[in-house]
């Protein structure tokens, strides 16, 4: 009879860590650049380590098709446990049904990471800060100085901008004051609302009932918007705008830190300056965005999804993928007192103006209204549309377009 006791017992013990070993859930992310995707694996590697229990099944997703893919894996009830989300698509999922309440699990420890408000729908949070992405100025001391500006000149607001600006166009031969996007879709609405902003216009009213986008701020905002695109402008998509910056082209141009990392990887060597957006005064507000990490409402993993969310949160995870991405923007606030920003002047300066920075509104239709406030401006700079009647179609067209999706 013992010996039977210990052989059942034996049994039981393999057959409960059998048991326990066989929750996996399932990831689906769109880091797969060569030199993130090793740090990604390294990552979940250590978490089922730690973790015994719990495995993780990695899938890639891209930005040319991954939103698409994750609407017909919720609708058909196929989705991922923990997925990978832009702030921007957060209130659609959400209001369709599709993310697990997350507001409980991230009490304690909110205060220590940006970005909540992008993951807040109708009082709800429905997911995690992982990494932001905001947007700086960058510019070229060498054509500043040769422009006949002081070298420690800083643009802190739209005068000095628009001066900075014509000093080098002025220079002539092939050399552009300022870099303007083309219509590129996704693109020209954050190069736009940082003016916006800066001008003090909204796009709703505080109660978010009203559409005010016409306002006089706004028209104000791009019509100075339209001048520098007008008068001094380099014209051409993001990359084509950051090709010229780098061959010494451009004197002033908006940008991500992936230009950074470009730079780094590329070896340019640029007389490079970066700072806060400005604004009619100091300072000036810039785009917020940024990647987030949320459960599938129809997991039934939802408690080792949470668990898994929180290990890739942590802030020395955060710094771990900074570093991989070379990028400079971690919701973590004990992440951004790392030496890795800290010591490099440009990587400060993303991270303060994750500080002057504003998302947009959090609404579940705001692709198409984006894509409003993109017609707008595109245009009023190459259709020759006028700023206040652009904008004004523009309220009238999102105003329309909430009532039909209020009814």
């Amino acid at each position: 009879m013992r010996r039977t006791l210990i052989l059942s017992l034996a049994l039981f013990a393999f057959t409960a860590g059998a048991l326990q070993a066989t929750t996996t859930i399932e990831w689906w992310q769109f880091w797969t650049d060569p030199s993130v995707k090793p740090v990604i694996q390294e990552m979940v590697k250590e978490f089922e380590a730690a973790n015994p229990d719990i495995k993780v099944r990695l899938t890639d997703l891209t930005w040319s098709h991954g939103h698409e893919k994750i609407v017909v894996a919720f609708a058909s009830n196929t989705g991922p446990d923990v997925v990978e989300l832009g702030s921007d698509w957060i209130a659609q999922f959400a209001d369709g049904g599709y993310l697990a309440d997350m507001s409980e699990s991230i009490a304690p420890d909110s205060n220590q990471f940006q970005g909540w408000g992008m993951a807040t729908y109708k009082g709800t949070i429905w997911a995690q800060p992982w990494i932001l992405g905001t947007r700086v100025l960058f510019y070229n001391r060498d054509l500043i100085q040769k422009a006949g500006l002081d070298k420690d000149f800083i643009p802190v607001n739209w005068p000095d901008l628009d001066r900075g600006c014509k000093a080098v166009n002025d220079l002539g031969k092939n050399v552009y004051g300022w870099g303007s996007n083309t219509p590129e879709k996704h693109r020209l609405y954050k190069k736009f609302l940082p003016f916006f902003w800066s001008a003090g216009a909204q796009i709703f009213t505080d109660d978010g009932e009203l559409c005010v986008i016409s306002s006089t701020y706004a028209i104000e905002a791009l019509k100075f918007y339209q001048k520098l695109h007008d008068d001094y402008g380099y014209v051409a998509d993001q990359r084509g705008i950051e090709d010229a910056f780098l061959d010494g082209k451009i004197g002033f141009i908006m940008s991500g830190d992936w230009l950074l990392k470009r730079m780094e990887l590329e070896n340019r060597k640029i007389n490079l300056v970066t700072s806060v957006i400005p604004g009619p005064k100091f300072p000036g507000t810039s785009f917020l965005g940024g990647e987030f990490l949320a459960i599938n409402a129809a997991s039934e993993h939802k408690e080792a999804a949470m668990k898994f969310i929180k290990f890739m949160t942590s802030p020395v995870n955060q710094v771990r993928f900074c570093k991989a991405n070379m990028s400079a923007n971690p919701s973590s606030l004990e992440a951004q007192q790392d030496p890795y920003f800290t010591e490099n002047p440009y990587l400060q300066t993303f991270i303060q103006q994750i500080n002057l920075a504003k998302h947009p509104p959090v609404v579940p239709d705001w692709v198409y209204i984006e894509d409003i406030i993109e017609r707008a401006v595109e245009n009023t700079l190459f259709n020759g549309g006028l700023p206040a009647s652009e904008l004004r179609n523009a309220q009238i067209r999102i105003t329309t377009l909430r009532r039909n999706e209020q009814k």
